[in-house]
Order: structure tokens, then sequence, then C-alpha cells
């Protein structure tokens, strides 16, 4: 399954976005078995089934697709939050249930849905309940880099004037001045189980949203936004945090250390998969 939402590599410059057709399409020229399984099965339950979502790349390991992107927006603090998507009742067999789902959000033509989130177990989640009640907003953890445990105490919101010095950080991991990363949860607060999210703000991202209407839409002065739940066995990984990427030549990217997958930030694609039902 390693190639199932792999797409051929770019000749020249890279392309942000890629898209895929529906999942009824790539089943029928047999772009992937995997794509194939996703537009054959459907999960029953509270928002289960086939599902396209937009994702940071998944580019080597194990791991089946990319990690689902979060849409974000910056308050007038500063503040950065996590865009959740309308909720609303729908009847599905007969019974009414809560769904969380924007179509076209802002004006992009992609409909953001909970769905995206429904995979290793985080569709259990009590923060992923359509009308789970929170603020939104991303909050520091302990901390995976050591600015950001100089800069914020676990659950201070995370703020865009940390991240002054984007064009130039590093850390010591691969390339400096690629963007500056934080790691922290989202939905979380007075939850049992913990959302855990990256967020990187990056001059390659503010260049990528100028000319296309999904990155405008779901970034926010260069910020981007992923859950950070490896698609292969649900460890957490990390941009530029293990010293031992570069083995893998994932020092510039998202590394899991678990298995090795590999994830790039600064690739855009949009995936398919089966995204698991909520309980009822």
């Amino acid at each position: 399954m390693s190639d199932s939402d792999k797409y051929p590599d770019d000749s020249g410059r890279r392309r942000f976005v890629k898209g895929v057709v529906g999942g009824a399409a790539l089943a029928g020229v047999g772009t992937t078995g995997a794509a194939a399984i996703n537009s054959a099965t459907t999960s029953p339950g509270a928002g289960g089934g086939p599902t396209q979502a937009y994702a940071i790349e998944n580019t080597a390991g194990p791991a089946p697709r990319g990690m689902p992107q979060i849409p974000i927006e910056i308050d007038s603090d500063g503040f950065i939050k996590g865009v959740w998507p309308e909720v609303k009742t729908v009847t599905q067999n007969g019974i009414d249930v809560k769904i969380a789902e924007t179509d076209d959000y802002k004006g992009s033509g992609v409909t953001y849905s909970s769905a995206w989130f429904q995979y290793c177990g985080v569709q259990s989640y009590g923060g992923l309940a359509p009308d789970y009640e929170s603020d939104n907003y991303f909050r520091a953890d302990s901390g995976g880099y050591d600015w950001q445990q100089d800069a914020y105490s676990a659950g201070d919101k995370l703020n865009i004037e940390d991240f002054g010095d984007y064009k130039e950080w590093g850390n010591g991991i691969g390339r400096a001045g690629l963007g500056k990363p934080a790691t922290g949860t989202w939905r979380s607060q007075d939850a049992e189980d913990t959302m855990p999210i990256q967020i990187l703000r990056s001059e390659r991202i503010e260049e990528a949203a100028q000319d296309n209407d999904w990155l405008a839409a779901s970034t926010d002065q260069g910020v981007i936004a992923w859950l950070n739940k490896c698609t292969h066995f649900c460890c957490v990984p990390g941009y530029k945090q293990a010293a031992d990427a570069a083995k893998f030549n994932a020092e510039d990217g998202v590394y899991c250390q678990c298995h090795q997958s590999v994830y790039d930030p600064f690739s855009i694609v949009q995936t398919l998969f089966t995204a698991l039902p909520r309980p009822d």
C-alpha cells in the first residue's frame, strides 16, 4: 500500500497542490488498489465512508497517504486557530445525525469536513464530535522545540508574533530558513483524548497561496497546519525534530521515527480514503 496515494514525481518546479479525480473514476482506471477499495467500501455510521481531503503529501515510507490539513485563521490579536466545519443536522438511513461540513470552503470549491480527521482512533475523540464546545485555538503542548519551551507553557495559545523569525529559523537539523514550526493540540481542552497538531510558518506557503484558491483559503500569513497523526500506525511525527531523519533524506520534511514515513509540508495533495465512522 505504499503507493496508494502517490503521484508521479514532478519534473522542473514543484506543484504545491496536486489534484485527484473522484473515487469512482480512480477505481475505474485502476490507479491504485487502495483507491479501488476505498471507493467500493463505505463504512456505516456517523460520517464514515469514502472521503477526499487535502493533506501534506506522504513521500516515503509505509504510510498510505498524507496527513490531513487543518484550515486556519489568525485573529486580530495574532492568535492562531483551526477552523471547524459548519455543524448541521442531516438524515442518514432515516436517522437525524449532526455532521460538521462546509461546502465550497471560502469560495475554494472544496468541501471541508470533519471526516478528514476520522482515522487512527481520532474518530472516537471527544473533540471530534461536531458540537464539541471549543474556541478552536491551537494551544502549545510540552513543546517539541527549544524556542517553544522558552516562549510557552502547556495550554498557552500559539501566536503569530512568536514566529517572526520564520525566514531565518533553524535548529541544526536540515537547512535553516525553510520555516518555523510548533507543536500543539486542537479541540482538546477538557477532553479525555488529545488531538495533536503541528503548524509551520513558511515563506514557501505564502508564495504558493498567491495563486492557489485552496491554499489562499486554508492558510494565513504563511501558516499551514495539519493533524499530526501518521497514517501508518498513528504515531506522532515531527518537522525537523529527529536527528536521524537525515539517514532517510527526511531532514527537511516531516519524519515519523516509528517506521520512517516521510511527509512534505510544502506539497499539498488531495487524498482519497475511507473515513472511519464516529461512535453514535
